[in-house]
């Protein structure tokens, strides 16, 4: 069996592992527009491999469902039309049981096509196909933590919280001015928006060794610093307002205790732990209060050799924008990354809930800069 074959069914499998603890009734719920339903994951994964790769490659090729093309489509223009993303909890057919089984036929049939045929595109096309699997397994993850979190019952799915510990005492690493690479470089995979390594002069600047900790960010609240406008951008004080935010999402106030919604039931939040789910409006606005500010996604990167990163995605006061040289694809790969670099902030790192081999000093993350529902947390820079 081929390295790529091997990690492929790996890929595949642990997917489904996610997905071994879920009721039937789990796998349907939409919560919101931004969290869409296990099933559609398990389908949607499967759909990239059968329409990227499979059609293209497999000679007279029969497709399992004519309408998945619509109903598993993400945002894939040039592919043609696509269900609304906050309608993907209204496919109640096809059943849990079949999409099951398009996993299953379409695993079989890669198999065979990566027995057949090794030629250089098709492994680049299979290895992003991998990758992005990944993607879908954290964000399946984060989208059920999300849709359980609306559960009065505030369910206990697994044992274990996935939360982290701040294992460092607080100190600040220096890093002197100069002109420094940034982007991938080497052997691997990566995705486009990390290619285009290229020079950035950086000012003297210092970065924190430690994430901000739940500990950390009661005090900002217990000062009012949710109430206080002039710690926070204009966009994001209104975003406050508008939507009565005073808080991290899924913390709870009781009896005088902050409560926290994970994945094994509601606990009561641990001072020492390592603080998620807040918005970039939220990180720039704490970081405006300790008279700090959030490093760059450059700063971050050249730092982040001598610091332990990867505990949560760590916001950033970058934009999302492409490297010079960046280059989109032709076809619909190219509608992977390049389309979304508007509006939107750039998070490095990884979290407790990325796959296994999914991070890299030079990945990119990003997301809109309300959004909480990610396991987004708070470096500092002065």
């Amino acid at each position: 069996m081929s390295p790529v074959l091997e990690k492929f069914l790996k890929i595949r499998n642990h997917t489904e592992k996610i997905c071994v603890n879920l009721e039937i009734e789990d796998y349907l719920p939409q919560s919101a527009e931004f969290a869409s339903p296990p099933k559609w994951h398990l389908a949607h994964t499967t759909w990239f491999f059968e329409e990227m790769i499979l059609q293209k490659f497999v000679k007279d090729y029969t497709v399992f469902d004519k309408s998945y093309r619509f109903l598993f489509n993400s945002y894939y223009n040039s592919i043609g039309e696509r269900l609304n993303r906050g309608e993907r909890g209204l496919i109640t057919r096809p059943s849990v049981e079949m999409v099951y089984k398009y996993r299953a036929v379409v695993n079989k049939q890669m198999e065979l096509l990566l027995q057949e045929n090794d030629s250089e595109e098709v492994m680049e096309l299979v290895i992003l196909g991998i990758n992005h699997e990944q993607q879908h397994q954290e964000l399946l993850l984060t989208d059920l933590k999300y849709t359980f979190s609306r559960n009065p019952t505030y369910p206990e799915w697994q044992k274990e919280p996935l939360v982290s510990s701040n294992n460092q005492s607080e100190s600040w690493l220096k890093v002197s001015e100069g002109v420094y690479e940034i982007g991938f470089d080497g052997s691997g995979f990566s995705f486009d928006n990390e290619l285009g390594r290229h020079k950035v002069y950086l000012n003297d600047f210092e970065i924190a060794n430690s994430l901000v900790t739940n500990g950390d960010f009661i005090e900002f609240i217990n000062d009012g610093g949710y109430q206080k406008s002039e710690f926070w951008l204009y966009e994001g004080w209104a975003w406050v307002n508008a939507n009565k935010v005073e808080k991290p999402l899924y913390w709870y106030k009781a009896e005088g205790k902050w409560l926290n919604y994970t994945l094994a039931g509601l606990k009561e939040v641990n001072s020492d732990d390592v603080l998620a789910h807040v918005s970039f409006y939220e990180a720039a606005a704490y970081a405006l209060w300790k008279g700090c500010r959030l490093p760059t996604e450059f700063e971050w990167e050249i730092a982040s050799e001598a610091f332990e990163w990867g505990t949560r995605w760590e916001w950033t006061n970058s934009a999302y924008l492409p490297y010079p040289k960046y280059e989109i694809a032709a076809g619909a790969v190219g509608e992977y990354n390049g389309k979304f670099m508007i509006n939107q902030m750039v998070l490095k790192g990884a979290s407790v809930a990325t796959s296994e081999g999914h991070s890299r000093k030079t990945y990119r993350n990003f997301f809109h800069p309300q959004m909480q529902w990610q396991f987004s947390g708070i470096r500092l820079a002065k």
